[in-house]
């Protein structure tokens, strides 16, 4: 065990390192970082077990930090870890710098998620805990990390901190050590302000350990670590009690902690100085690690090869004796798309497209053995159960099986199954309604940031939904989420794919894009109703580029048209009607417009012509389409919420019929 005397040194350090990192940037929340600081330095300094040379090791411990604004805690810690130079810190929230306003996922410097809309960074946390829970019930000893998280008062407050707090509770994630810094000062009020419950006691009802102790005392830090990891039922949550802008002084000398004014701005000027020289450093010369702290960390890396040489040795004797687990483990974290005998999975012609993705499910429960299905209460409906057919529900102390019973908590599942990912050695998947993927656009929105191939199943995709009506009809949702093809990762590749396919077959391909996907997340939107089969000789693998034309098209035809999902039957059943007039068509189907738009130019023009007179069908916004059918061409989609009324009424009304697409094309021609 370090001198207290030392270790509060060195979390003066990271107090004096964050607080000028702000004030040189001039921008940025001191106060949080600096009331932190204890407690990162106790846990990288004493406790976090990772290997300094080898940062993907899979049997680390994690730390996820969810208040992304302290993120100046984060690097000067990781500074002392040798993960960032002095010079990174000084470039704080500047152009081109690995130290920006908020953490972004970097494996290699020790960050394990970016962080930034609160609540997501310790729920990704529970995904971790859950994927290290089904590792290990498959790895046993070899996988045996803790997940550590951070999280800071608006986190707490942050709704999804219900959904994360429930279920890591329900799941009994005893490898899960949460630290609630509680400072009671937030960014324009006093906690107490907005804040009148009894947040020990709401943890402890979800069947949490809660610890409450000084969150500033390295000693109440210690002890509540170690009791946390001998906790062998529940996850623990550790109340420090911190204050904000520790060691902080005004510019008359007078104290300047836990007041509002520390959190999100610089302390400046005077106060700057001062609060410089309280912690013990030179404001001339703030970007300095002291010589006994970075012994102190020295001592630490020289501890850390010693476990993780014992680790190692401990993996490579269970290497020996069960090598095709060994493999396994390995595959599971090589990040490359499992192989599936794709070829072999039979569709039923004429099926709604959730229950083809049934039929895909149980072929991949079966075929892929890290795949983690998820639900939000709607396994039987959203067809996921063609998975959970195969398998069974995590349960308290059981984490043999791969399916992950969420509750009603969207947002909660999808950050859930983004931090499964993040861990690693796991491919996540989770099903709603498409309508719901709106409380999941945040965590959608995430995972497109950090390149997180999540697979996300919405059904009941249009207002085909029917009786259930306009609260449950989605319009809008399907350009929401094909915005996100359009919106470029930081490589240059769209941020996500989206299909949503034609018929059973198509369905079959949607998935293969899908599991094939490992840099991105996969959208995959899915009809609720039967949908005829395409003509027979349609060219499926067609659809890995996106868009592509449909059997038994005319040759130079007086029209195309063009739509996705169930639309595209709609389109055929028309076309005959049209050919009774000699007009000759072209159908398209395009599950994927941000596929398509990677192709060659050539392909494209070759599909859908610039000049072309091209009709196109959605059952949502007409926007949807507008990119595809160009300027000489219709769009038919709903501009308005949907009705309650049986689907089939419901499309004679609307206008997605046969008839219609007559009738619109005639008037076009």
């Amino acid at each position: 065990m370090n001198d207290n005397k030392l270790m509060n040194r060195a979390a003066d350090n990271i107090r004096i390192l964050a607080a000028s990192m702000v004030e040189k940037a001039n921008s940025g929340h001191p106060g949080g970082a600096m009331g932190g600081a204890d407690f990162v330095n106790v846990l990288f300094s004493e406790f976090l077990v990772y290997d300094p040379e080898n940062p993907r090791w899979e049997g680390r411990d994690r730390f996820f930090l969810d208040p992304g604004h302290m993120s100046p805690m984060l690097y000067s810690t990781l500074a002392l870890t040798g993960k960032f130079t002095l010079d990174e810190l000084k470039e704080f929230r500047q152009w081109g710098s690995p130290t920006p306003g908020h953490p972004e996922v970097d494996i290699m410097r020790g960050i394990e998620n970016t962080s930034g809309p609160l609540g997501q960074g310790h729920t990704f946390a529970v995904g971790a805990a859950i994927a290290a829970k089904f590792l290990k019930a498959r790895f046993d000893e070899v996988m045996n990390q803790t997940i550590y998280a951070y999280i800071s008062d608006g986190g707490i407050q942050e709704e999804i901190s219900q959904g994360s707090g429930r279920i890591a509770g329900a799941l009994g994630l005893d490898n899960l050590i949460m630290f609630y810094d509680s400072n009671d000062i937030q960014l324009s009020t006093e906690t107490k302000d907005v804040t009148v419950e009894d947040t020990a006691m709401k943890y402890e009802a979800w069947g949490w350990n809660v610890l409450s102790i000084n969150g500033n005392d390295p000693d109440e830090i210690r002890a509540a670590i170690k009791e946390a990891q001998a906790e062998k039922e529940r996850p623990t949550l550790i109340i420090g009690k911190t204050v904000m802008g520790k060691g902080a002084r005004k510019a008359d000398g007078s104290s300047y902690e836990a007041n509002c004014a520390t959190h999100g701005a610089p302390l400046g000027g005077d106060a700057y100085v001062n609060t410089i020289k309280n912690l013990g450093g030179d404001p001339t010369n703030p970007f300095v690690i002291f010589p006994e702290v970075a012994e102190l960390y020295a001592k630490r890396a020289e501890e850390l090869k010693k476990i993780v040489a014992e680790k190692y040795a401990k993996k490579a004797a269970w290497a020996k004796a069960n090598p095709e687990l060994a493999a396994k483990l390995e595959l599971f974290f090589s990040g490359k798309a499992p192989k599936v005998d794709w070829a072999a999975i039979e569709q039923k012609a004429g099926s709604a497209t959730r229950a083809a993705s049934a039929t895909v499910l149980g072929a991949l429960a079966t075929q892929v053995e890290n795949m983690i299905v998820a639900s939000a209460d709607l396994s039987n409906s959203d067809k996921t159960d063609g998975f959970l057919k195969k398998t069974h529900s995590f349960k308290k102390g059981d984490f043999s099986g791969a399916f992950f019973q969420a509750g009603v908590s969207e947002l909660s599942m999808a950050c859930i199954c983004i931090g499964m990912s993040l861990h690693g050695g796991v491919i996540a998947a989770c099903g709603t309604f498409f309508v719901f993927s709106d409380y999941m656009k945040p965590a959608v929105r995430m995972a497109a940031l950090m390149e997180q191939p999540v697979k996300f199943i919405w059904t009941h995709d249009a207002f085909r939904v029917g009786e259930d009506g306009p609260t449950h009809e989605p319009v809008e949702q399907e350009a929401q989420i094909r915005l996100m093809e359009k919106l470029k990762n930081h490589k240059g590749h769209n941020s996500m794919l989206v299909l949503r396919p034609a018929d059973a077959e198509e369905t079959t391909i949607a998935w293969k894009l899908a599991m094939e996907n490992m840099s991105t997340p996969t959208g995959l939107i899915f009809s609720r109703q039967n949908i005829a089969n395409l003509p027979a000789g349609t060219d499926y693998e067609q659809a890995a580029k996106g868009a592509y034309i449909v059997a038994g098209s005319d040759e130079n035809p007086d029209v195309i048209l063009v739509a996705s999902g169930s639309e595209v039957a709609t389109l055929v059943a028309g076309t005959e009607l049209l050919r009774k007039d000699g007009v000759k068509v072209r159908i398209v189907s395009a599950p994927s417009e941000g596929l398509f738009r990677n192709q060659p130019k050539e392909y494209q023009e070759a599909i859908l012509p610039a000049d072309a007179k091209i009709f196109g069908m959605t059952a949502g916004l007409p926007v949807t389409l507008q990119g595809l059918v160009g300027c000489h061409g219709k769009v038919w989609g709903l501009e308005s919420f949907g009705f309650s009324a049986p689907y089939k009424v419901l499309d004679e009304k609307l206008g997605f019929t046969a008839e219609n697409v007559y009738n619109q094309v005639k008037a076009m021609l």
